[in-house]
Formats: C-alpha cells, sequence, structure tokens
C-alpha cells in the first residue's frame, strides 16, 4: 500500500510539472491573425531555429537564438499580448517562452495551440528566414521595444 501511495503522488508530481503553463490560455487562429492585423501582438516561436527558418507565423521572433535578448525585445508595456508557439497541439515546447515571458512580468500571455502545422493547414501566410535575426519591424505597435544591434556593421 504504501509503494502505491508512493506511485500516486510521483504521478501527481510529475503531472503538476507537465502542466506548468496551464495558466497560459490558449488564443485562436482568429485573435491572432486580428492581433497580427492590428500590430499588436508579439509572437514567440519556440520550434527552433532550422524549422523557424524554413517557415514560421510571419513577424514571428525566434525565440530559441535570442531567449536570452528576450527582455530587450519584449515591450516595455507588460500588458502586451505575448503569443507563444510550436510545433502543434501536441507539442509543449512553446511553455518556455510563455513561462520567460511570465517571469519577465507580463500578464497577456498566450498560447497559439495549433502551432505551425496549424498555421500552414489553415493556408495562412507563413515567412521563411535564412538567418536568424530579430525582424527589424516586428509587426506590433511596441516597436520601440525592438532595436537594431548598434554593434553591426551593415
Amino acid at each position: 500500500m504504501k509503494k502505491f501511495v508512493t506511485l500516486i503522488a510521483s504521478l501527481c508530481f510529475a503531472t503538476a510539472g507537465l502542466a506548468g503553463s496551464a495558466k497560459i490560455a490558449d488564443i485562436s487562429q482568429a485573435e491572432l491573425q486580428a492581433a497580427i492585423a492590428a500590430k499588436s501582438v508579439v509572437i514567440l516561436d519556440v520550434n527552433g531555429t532550422e524549422s523557424y527558418q524554413a517557415g514560421h507565423i510571419p513577424g514571428a521572433i525566434d525565440y530559441i537564438a535570442h531567449k536570452h535578448q528576450l527582455a530587450a525585445l519584449l515591450p516595455a508595456d507588460k500588458t502586451a499580448l505575448v503569443v507563444a508557439y510550436c510545433g502543434g497541439p501536441a507539442c509543449h515546447a512553446y511553455a518556455a517562452a510563455a513561462d520567460a515571458a511570465v517571469k519577465l512580468g507580463y500578464t497577456n500571455v498566450k498560447h497559439y495551440a495549433p502551432g505551425i502545422s496549424g498555421w500552414k493547414q489553415s493556408g495562412a501566410p507563413v515567412a521563411q528566414s535564412a538567418a536568424t535575426n530579430v525582424p527589424l519591424s516586428v509587426p506590433m505597435k511596441y516597436s520601440g521595444a525592438l532595436q537594431a544591434n548598434p554593434g553591426a556593421k551593415h
């Protein structure tokens, strides 16, 4: 019986660990597209740089390549909409970016559950990139949050 109780307790803790981002609400594709059109969202792609280069939601930031710069890339307004996504409904990698935004104090963080696979299946436009640089004009009202690399030579 003691082993059974230990097993149940272990499963509860493991499930709680996997559900660490349960507080992150989902955003629908229609809501996300409206926010993109209104330039009122920061989108974080958590699929990895290779996948990001192959195709991402237009305006998304490659979180994996820029996670150490996230505080500088997000807008000063902590109520700004921040959306994280990864591969699809079964993917939970988005939680790393969503949790990072929450830890930085952002209060309007959402998850686009269909991920890049659902975005592509819907026929929505997909951007491709040969580099992982942060776009100079991410479609958002908070464009002051993005800065060109002052040390870069053009």
